[in-house]
């Protein structure tokens, strides 16, 4: 490993994690150095897949490789900020954390304050934004080529059955995980944003009608964006028997854009240039997260190495996570809120601390 080699660890070994791992040998300038989970059979299985040491305590694992520099927190949702909070303040690491990054507004901003504090980065994950698909669409507004928007939709439409939920304790609470807009909605969300710009009001309802959980697992919501454009957007995992889509399409001035697939990885339609449909689509069918944290790590890697800024801010990170917070005060109030209000959801990642016990390192 050289000198200017970025070595990585991952905190959590749960199916995304491989991914992350795979990621990181296929790039250049980034070295795997050690993996951790509590439960030793996960650890051991992608330390033996990935020819490194593994570890069932990160603590052990930090002291072990001084060589550490960056640690990705890949843990459940709601343990994202107390585990990334003490690898920066105690270890002095830089974090990469996956979605939804932080639960809340304020989660993020302790999080953030405390790496400007200690001099340390975090990198928020959101690999679907360098899916082909959605950079075709996001060059057609910034050039005017779709003209201006006036309707953004999401409709996503997945299966997730009682056994889903039951493989965790976490999964399916606020606490922990969140519903289906926080788990499976949340790059969804981020696109909303991301393509549309920024969205001014929201008007959620959200339901728990497919499996014995505590949050959602259907949301219908509105929206509009200071342009006077809107939006809709319905996120379900109580569809049965299957997934069925999971699509985000944008009326333009001058056309209609529709990206589709597995994980947004398909153009469907784009009526400016039809062409580009084949052009900008990716097979994912044998990974349903594609090839997003590869880039992801190759920009970690430039942003060391030569300066070339990370491309999610904290800026960005904080808006996605107030607008994800903003569905769920609006189901809250019951009716339209600003997403720039004060104030955040009064139930994602509610502190549950029995739960938190289950996913903590001991002392």
């Amino acid at each position: 490993m050289s000198a200017n080699t970025l070595a990585v660890a991952v905190i959590g070994c749960g199916r995304i994690a491989g991914h992350h791992c795979r990621s990181i040998a296929a790039t250049s300038g980034v070295h795997l150095s050690a993996v951790c989970d509590l439960v030793a059979d996960k650890a051991r299985a992608y330390g033996e897949e990935f020819n490194v040491p593994y570890y069932i305590d990160y603590r052990a694992m930090l002291r072990a490789h001084p060589e550490i520099s960056v640690v990705a927190v890949i843990t459940p949702s709601g343990m994202h900020a107390e585990h990334a909070t003490e690898v920066m303040e105690r270890w002095g690491k830089h974090v990469i954390v996956e979605k939804p990054t932080f639960m809340t507004p304020s989660q993020l901003n302790a999080a953030y304050d405390l790496a400007d504090r200690v001099g340390v980065r975090i990198f928020p994950v959101f690999q679907n934004r360098y899916n082909l698909a959605v950079q075709r669409v996001k060059q057609a507004i910034v050039s005017g080529e779709l003209g201006a928007i006036r309707i953004m939709s999401v409709r996503t439409r997945w299966c997730r059955p009682q056994r889903y939920y039951d493989l965790a304790p976490w999964r399916g609470t606020f606490a922990q995980d969140g519903g289906c807009l926080t788990n499976q909605g949340i790059h969804h969300v981020d696109l909303l944003r991301y393509l549309g710009g920024e969205v001014d009001k929201v008007n959620a309802t959200m339901r728990t009608l497919g499996a014995e959980i505590e949050v959602e697992d259907a949301v219908v919501a509105t929206l509009t964006y200071p342009t006077g454009a809107v939006g809709n957007l319905e996120v379900t995992t109580a569809a049965r028997p299957d997934d069925f889509e999971a699509s985000l399409s944008i009326v333009g001035e001058k056309g209609l854009a529709q990206i589709g697939g597995i994980a947004v990885n398909e153009l469907q339609i784009f009526t400016p240039d039809p062409a580009a449909c084949t052009q900008a689509s990716e097979d994912f069918s044998r990974c349903v997260y594609g090839f997003g944290h590869e880039a992801m790590y190759r920009d970690i890697a430039a942003d060391f190495q030569s300066g070339r800024p990370y491309p999610v801010t904290r800026d960005d990170c904080l808006s996605t996570i107030k607008l994800l917070n903003a569905f769920y005060r609006s189901d809250e109030a019951g009716g339209w809120v600003a997403v720039d209000a004060d104030g955040e959801s009064t139930r994602l990642g509610r502190p549950d601390e029995a739960l938190a016990d289950l996913y903590r390192t001991p002392a």
